[in-house]
This record gives C-alpha cells, structure tokens and sequence, in this order.
C-alpha cells in the first residue's frame, strides 16, 4: 500500500530566537548536519530541517509528499523544495494555524477527493504524518520503524511512533506501551511533559517511550476517529476543503470556513481516546529541536565541550553554544552558556533556561518590534535584501534579484529610489520606458512614478537600494502586475 507523506511544516520555533522567526521560522533554516558528528557549517549543513525531512523518505515507497505551511512561508517552502528536487510537491496552505489535527484532517480529506488537487495511486491511502522540524540521525531506523507500522495500519490501526528514551527527559510527553499488538504495542497511556524524578522513574522502568508527534494510519481511518470524537473540526475541514483552489504547486481552501475551525493536536483530538492507537517503537537518535540546549546536545563538541559556529573565540569557556552569523563573538570564563549573534540581535542566555526565550519573543511581539517577525535580511520570491541602514527619512538596502526573477510592477506614494548595479545585469523599467543598466550604473525613480526591475542574465543580480521620503513602510506598494500572485 502505497504511503501519501503529509509533512506539517507550520511552526514558529520562537525559543530558537532570534535565529528563527516568525516569517523565517526553523523548519526553513539549515541548523544541523543529516549526521551531526560536528557543528553545522555552511558546508556540511546545507540542507534544511524541511529539506532533511523530505530526503529521509527517499527509501521509502510513496507518493509525492503533501507539505501544509503558513501562507506567510509558501514561496520560502516551495523553493526549498524545489531546490531539493521535490517540484512534484503540493503544499497546503493554512490560512490560520490551528494545530495538527484540523492540518491532517485537510490532508486525509484532500488525499479522498476526487478535485485531482493531488496526485497519488490509491483512494486511501496510508498517511504517513512527519515534523519538519524533527533531527534524525539513523535514516534506515527511521524507514525500518515505518516499514514496520505499515501492516498495523493498513488493517485500521491509528499507529504513533514512541521514541527509546535516552534520558530522564523532562521537554517531551511519554507514551506508556500496553500489550503486545502485532508488530507493535497497545497504547496503555498518553503522559504529559514530566518533572525530572518522575521522568527518572520512566526511564528506568523500560515501559514509557517519548512521544514523537509522528504517525500512520489510513486516510479513512482518522477522518472516522475525528467524526466520532471531534466533529467540530471535521466539519469546519470539510467545508473548507468543498472547493480547493490549485494555484500554481500550492493548494489554497476558504479562509472563512476554516477560521471557524477549532484549534488541537492529534493527540488530545483523537490518539487519547481512540481504543486504536498502537505505539511502534523508534530507535532512530531522534530530537525535536525545540530549543538552543537541543541544538548543543545535537552537535559536535571541541574539548571544552563547546559548539563553535562562525566567528568565535574563547578562553576559559565550556559546555556552550555559541554561535556568530556575522561579528566577531568573544568569550571569556563561561560555562553552559548560549550566545546567539545574528545581524540585528544577540541573545546571551544560561543553557538551563533557554526554554524560556519564548518569553522574550512573547515580550518582541507586544511591543510590535520587528526583531520578533523579520531577520534584517529578508527573503522573497525573487530572492532577498539586506536592510542595511535606516534612518527617519532614508533606507538602504541591498537587493540580491535571483536569474530569471523580476519584482513586482509597482509604484510608491511615499518615497523615491535610487538603484546602484553592483553585480550583474538589471532589466529596468521607470514609467514607459524599459532598458539595461551594467554595473556600476544607476537609476532615479520619483516618487509615484511605476517601475520594475528584473534579472535577465544568468548571474545573481546585486543593486543597492536608497530610499528617501517620508514614510517607508513596506507597506507603502502599490502592485500592478506580479508573477508571484501577491496583492
């Protein structure tokens, strides 16, 4: 029976600030080796935890995944698939988050219509449900472990993978195996997040696996368990699904409907009360990166215990992670200490408490600052710029065009624009008229006045934007025409 992969890629990993974000969150960025036997460099980290994700299934017969994303992240999803030769991908997007299980119920329920939305070989088939932000490190465990669950769920079995636990682990909830049940085990018992001596006692009994938020089971087979126990949210999923929308690789449902749509995980919705669920178990060096003290368990260490990314020196330090995008990051008499330097912001936070850096972007977010949403460098799906200077009535950027990507047509009320060519070829347009600018070559446009720019050559085009006037809010564009579908 032929696997339909449904990988929920709609997260915001806000206690791994300031490195993920809330338009650039961790399932997009490239934070661990496949096999992390040494701290991620731009080498040997050059996929993403998305990507990861995807590659994993390659020994595994199935069908063209289905990725379930934010709005905000679709153009940030399909071109890491694209990259990563997935183009047959369909990515559904999620208007609203609303948890696991109204995003799995889209998929089972897009998997069983007839729309020809997405393509696959059965009318039902089994759903194999993954994290994108999940760090595996023994592939063919992983695809041994599934390649086991697969007659459990085949004949209606609601299959959840529990993890061999390595530790007293007290960041993830536990799953407490019954009776034997084919090749797998009866669930006896769903178990919240534990405190240390209570997670001491599972650990030691053999009994108790963590909970790894991955599952199988026939497309037909949840629906059913949602309709018995939620209802609510089948039919919320339902009547947003009535008329999907392909639009270019992604699929897009009614908005209003599934705002009505109540927000719950996959557990509480259905695996807790289901007399179905068996637990496979998974011994695979699994890690739900969740947090900075993940990331430096995950990684190879110097002789001082510490994960050095970038530039970073040290002296008398241990036991930290630290880790520079850009400056030079200097330490002196540290211990279990995280320093995460990006363009526009630094967190220093003890290694014990790195759980709570949630409370700083909860802090980011009230105060509407943009360090809780954006990095300095921004991406688009044309390609990125990097906001290097602002003040009251000036911006300065500087704007990478990808080969064969154009912006938008677009105009601005607020504000003129002079563009520098530093690298490549540009295609200009400003009003009615269109030429090309070689490097070292500019362009004025006023304010009001309708402009392009496109790259036409086969090189990254590099421009330097500076922007004057008297508001320069993003906001502040008024699009014509756009390839990209936005507003």
């Amino acid at each position: 029976m032929q696997i339909l992969p449904v990988i929920l890629a709609g997260g915001t990993g806000s206690r791994l600030w300031p490195l993920s974000r809330e338009q650039y969150p961790k399932q997009f960025l490239r934070l661990l080796p496949a096999h992390a036997s040494k701290p991620p460099t731009a080498s040997n980290a050059s996929l993403s935890m998305l990507q990861q994700t995807i590659q994993r299934l390659s020994d595994l017969d199935h069908a063209a995944p289905l990725v379930v994303c934010q709005e905000a992240h679709r153009f940030l999803a399909a071109e890491q698939l694209r990259t990563c030769h997935q183009g047959d991908c369909r990515i559904v997007l999620e208007p609203h988050g609303r948890n696991t299980a109204p995003a799995v119920a889209l998929s089972a329920l897009l998997a069983q219509s007839d729309t020809g939305v997405i393509v696959h070989e059965s009318d039902d088939p089994l759903l194999l449900v993954l994290a994108a932000d999940h760090h595996i490190v023994d592939d063919p465990a992983f695809v041994q472990a599934i390649e086991q669950a697969i007659p459990l769920a085949a004949s209606g079995q609601l299959v959840t993978f529990g993890i061999t636990p390595q530790s007293p682990e007290t960041g993830y909830g536990y799953i407490k195996r019954g009776a034997p049940s084919g090749s797998g085990y009866a669930v006896d018992q769903f178990v919240e997040k534990p405190d240390l001596p209570t997670a001491r006692e599972y650990l030691v009994s053999g009994d108790y696996f963590w909970n790894s938020g991955m599952f199988l089971f026939r497309a037909s087979v949840y629906l059913q368990a949602l309709s018995l126990f939620r209802p609510d949210i089948l039919a919320a999923c339902q009547a947003s699904i009535a008329s999907p929308r392909l639009d270019h690789h992604f699929i897009r449902i009614d908005e209003q409907a599934f705002a009505q749509c109540p927000s719950e995980s996959i557990d509480y919705a259905v695996m807790e009360k289901t007399p179905s669920a068996v637990m496979v178990p998974m011994d695979a060096g699994w890690c739900d990166l969740g947090a900075w003290s993940a990331l430096w368990a995950q990684s190879g260490k110097d002789v001082s215990g510490n994960v050095l990314i970038g530039d970073v020196l040290t002296a008398q330090t241990q036991n930290c992670y630290l880790r520079s995008d850009g400056r030079l990051v200097a330490t002196v008499g540290l211990s279990d200490v995280v320093v995460i330097e990006t363009k526009d912001a630094v967190l220093v936070a003890a290694k014990e408490h790195v759980q709570d850096v949630k409370d700083i972007v909860t802090r980011l977010r009230e105060a509407q600052r943009p360090e809780f949403d954006l990095h300095r460098e921004v991406y688009r799906p044309w390609g990125k710029y990097d906001q290097v200077d602002v003040g009251p009535r000036h911006q300065v950027k500087h704007i990478t065009v990808n080969p064969g990507e154009k912006l938008s047509l677009q105009m601005h009320h607020h504000r003129a624009e002079h563009w520098v060519v530093v690298c490549g070829t540009a295609q200009v347009t400003v009003g009615d008229k269109t030429w090309l600018l070689s490097e070292n070559e500019s362009t004025y446009i006023p304010i009001g006045v309708v402009h392009a720019l496109e790259n036409p050559g086969k090189i990254p085009l590099e421009i330097i934007e500076v922007q004057s006037g008297s508001y320069l809010g993003e906001d502040d564009i008024v699009r014509f025409e756009d390839r990209y579908g936005r507003q």
